[in-house]
């Protein structure tokens, strides 16, 4: 069990709003990006990225998850989260290319 941030009722894990004040347990934003158009390998899937944010820093937490998808389904094909300090370092990477490109020669 947890308490609940806005009236500090008992709540269980699995429920995403308090029973006793409605208030949501999770709050996140969640952004769907399209594959490469020409990549056809990737025609199927996509790539899902969700900001959690929470009271507790071990609840605040990015989650990139890649989805393939069927004529009849979609599926997690696979996941891994970041905490705060390596979003920015992943947000740093894709904003300057430039940047990126010197760093990845000099890894290499």
């Amino acid at each position: 069990m947890r308490e609940c941030a806005a009236c500090g009722g008992s709540v269980e894990r699995r429920f995403r709003f308090c029973p006793w004040c409605s208030a949501p347990q999770r709050l996140k934003v969640v952004e769907f990006f399209r594959p490469h158009p020409g990549i056809a390998r990737d025609r199927t899937k996509a790539l899902r990225v969700s900001r959690y944010f929470g009271a507790r820093a071990e609840e605040q937490h990015v989650r990139f998850s890649v989805w393939e998808e069927t004529t009849t389904t979609a599926r997690v094909a696979g996941a891994v989260s970041l905490d705060d300090a390596e979003a920015e370092r992943l947000a740093r990477f894709l904003a300057d290319p430039v940047e990126a490109d010197t760093l990845a020669d000099t890894i290499v």
